[in-house]
């Protein structure tokens, strides 16, 4: 595997931890700007709305740009954000900056991923995708828990200024590892080819089976911590370790489904997601009781990643062509399914369900990403039959 592709994983890593280390630092961002910890909690939605929206944007205003130099702005941009961030004098320059970070996070995303799949052997892509998304649940198991304890010793802009230094060291290893330019054999970039490639059926049948799957992963886990707390009757501070353990169980997911998407797409999508729904299931049924509910969360946060290298390869196998666009849109279609499933679950909860009602809808949702599954199994089987 080329040693950039690993540099990519780290800098979703040092992204990754900005995205993610928000939500154990809203008491002390609150009281610092004089705002209350529900406002302090809209920066994390106005760093997932920039997520959702900067991907397809920037992936067609950097199409025909150098892979390297996107990612190296990108990089320079979040890296200045964060700046800004830790030196934000009031509540409303922090928002606009979380905004912007967040925005070009995600285009790193949409560009790092075709860079990615496009260094790596044409049998390693998944394995290629794994290192990469990789990045993003180490950040979960260390960015995270390190990123809350240096906000809350050192305060909460210390955390910001570590994270801008890791991007820096983030951009110093992808121009020392991203080739510069595009390779000899690889077509020019054309907006008017990429749109064509997105009128494939079998592309927006894909980004529907990554945006159930991942709604049906993060209803559940957005609500994991008051669902032990609540109904399982874990103490407040075995939550940590738990939530740790969910993204061990993540990282070996993500590793596995890396080895096997590439000659088994659909064998992983079809393990992943039924595992996912099984999971669901048990632990809606087991919430009342602590060690089946911790390894479940284990095994849900196992069986939730190991699809991610399938999802990313499978747009990049069906748009291989044009694969910009398509791969933003994918990172899209995640960011939906990330938004989507915590809304579903916060009705349910609002409407008097209580927190298995969580697990229930993720198992739901997965029946319906399973089905998306099956019926691009069987247009795929279609196809192959006519080329014959």
């Amino acid at each position: 595997m080329p040693l950039a592709v690993y540099i990519l994983g780290l800098a979703i890593f040092a992204q990754g931890t900005s995205e993610l280390m928000l939500a154990g630092l809203l008491s002390e961002i609150a009281a610092d700007l004089g705002v209350s910890v529900p406002q302090a909690g809209l920066l994390i939605s106005a760093f997932a709305m920039g997520m959702l929206v900067g991907a397809p944007i920037l992936a067609v205003v950097t199409l025909r740009w150098p892979r390297r130099t996107a990612l190296l702005v990108f990089l320079a941009i979040f890296a200045v954000t964060h700046v800004v961030g830790a030196l934000a004098p009031g509540y409303w320059t922090l928002f606009v900056t979380r905004a912007v970070g967040a925005f070009v996070y995600a285009g790193f995303w949409a560009v790092g991923t075709v860079t990615a799949l496009s260094l790596a052997p044409a049998t390693a892509r998944g394995k290629a995708m794994g290192v990469v998304a990789g990045g993003l649940t180490l950040a979960t198991i260390f960015g995270l828990p390190a990123g809350t304890i240096v906000g809350q010793h050192f305060g909460w802009r210390a955390a910001f200024w570590v994270v801008a230094a890791l991007s820096l060291l983030a951009m110093a290893g992808v121009l020392a590892t991203v080739p510069g330019g595009r390779p000899v054999d690889e077509a020019v970039p054309q907006l008017r080819r990429e749109l064509r490639t997105m009128a494939n059926p079998r592309l927006w049948l894909s980004y529907g089976t990554t945006a159930l799957s991942t709604g049906g992963l993060l209803v559940t886990f957005s609500y994991l911590a008051p669902l032990l707390t609540d109904t399982t009757g874990l103490p407040a501070a075995w939550v940590p370790a738990v939530l740790a353990l969910y993204g061990v169980g993540a990282f070996a997911g993500i590793t596995i489904g890396g080895r096997t998407a590439d000659a088994h797409p659909f064998g992983t999508l079809y393990v992943g997601v039924a595992g996912l729904i099984v999971s669901s299931v048990a632990l809606a049924l087991a919430a009342g009781s602590a060690v089946p509910t911790v390894i479940l969360a284990v095994l849900l946060g196992g069986f939730g990643f190991a699809t991610n290298p399938a999802l990313n390869t499978r747009v990049f196998t069906l748009a291989e062509g044009a694969p910009t666009l398509a791969a933003s849109t994918n990172f899209s279609a995640f960011n939906v399914g990330i938004t989507a499933g915590p809304w579903l679950g916060g009705l349910a909860i609002g409407a008097g369900y209580g927190y298995p009602a969580v697990a229930w809808i993720g198992a739901a949702l997965g029946v319906l990403a399973l089905v998306t599954v099956a019926v691009a199994s069987a247009s795929r089987a279609r196809v192959m039959a006519e080329a014959v």
